[in-house]
C-alpha cells in the first residue's frame, strides 16, 4: 500500500513447486493483481459518495452495492497474500518438524498434528469455491479450521490466519482435474513454508488454551 492509500500488487517470488506449475502461479498472480485493482477502484468510488460527509438517499442504493462488493475484492487481495506468502519456492519439507511452534499448537488445539491435518484438508475438500482457513485465537493461542465461502463469508472475527489454502478451482485446474481436488491438496502441502507459519503464530498468549 503506497502512502497516498493505494494499494500496489505485491511480487512474490515462487516457482518450481512440487504439484502446482510455474503457468498456474502466472494465471494466479494476475488474478491477485485484479483483486488489488478492484480494491483501489472501489475505495475511489465509495470516496466520491462521502467526500460531503453524508451519503445522499439517491445514491445510497449504489453506495451500499459498492461496499458490499468491497468485501469480497479486498478480501480476495488479501487472502492471496496469505496463501502466496505461505509457500515456499522451490517446495518445502512436507509436514513440520516434531518441535516446530505449529505443530506443538495443532497438537494442543486438536490432540495431534494428523487429527488437525486431516480436518483441514476435509475442510478444503468440501464442495463449493473458496478458502480453507486454519485461525489462531489470540486470547489463547488455539488453532480452528474454517471454510470460507468466496472470500468474505465465514472469517472469525478478531481471529489471526496461519495457513491459507485457496480452493478455487484456478488454483488448480491447469494441473488437476476438478474431481482431483485431493490431489491438489496434497501438492499444497508439499509446498508450505513452515518457518512462515511460525512467525504468524503470536508470540506472546493472553493465557493458555483451556482444556
Amino acid at each position: 500500500m503506497s502512502s497516498s492509500g493505494i494499494y500496489k500488487p505485491r511480487q512474490f517470488n515462487l516457482s518450481s513447486l512440487k504439484g502446482i506449475s510455474d503457468e498456474t502461479l502466472e494465471i494466479h498472480f494476475k488474478l491477485y493483481e485484479g483483486y488489488v485493482k478492484e480494491t483501489n477502484k472501489l475505495n475511489e468510488k465509495i470516496s466520491e459518495f462521502v467526500k460531503d460527509a453524508k451519503v445522499d438517499q439517491d445514491e445510497f442504493a449504489e453506495y451500499s452495492e459498492l461496499s458490499r462488493r468491497l468485501g469480497f475484492e479486498y478480501n480476495g487481495m488479501v487472502l492471496h497474500e496469505y496463501y502466496f506468502d505461505n509457500l515456499k519456492k522451490g517446495g518445502g519439507i512436507g509436514d513440520p518438524n516434531n518441535s516446530s511452534a505449529f505443530r506443538q499448537a495443532a497438537e494442543q488445539s486438536f490432540g495431534s498434528y494428523d487429527i488437525w491435518k486431516a480436518d483441514f484438508a476435509g475442510i478444503g475438500k468440501m464442495r463449493g469455491v473458496g478458502w480453507a482457513i486454519c485461525y489462531e485465537n489470540p486470547m489463547n493461542g488455539a488453532l480452528s479450521n474454517h471454510w470460507i465461502t468466496l472470500h468474505e463469508t465465514g472469517n472469525v472475527a478478531g481471529f489471526m490466519p496461519v495457513l491459507v489454502m485457496d480452493v478455487w478451482e484456478h488454483a488448480f485446474i491447469l494441473d488437476y482435474k476438478p474431481a482431483d481436488r485431493p490431489k491438489y491438496i496434497e501438492a499444497f502441502f508439499s509446498n508450505i513454508d513452515w518457518d512462515v507459519l511460525e512467525k504468524r503464530l503470536q508470540k506472546q498468549k493472553a493465557q493458555p488454551i483451556a482444556a
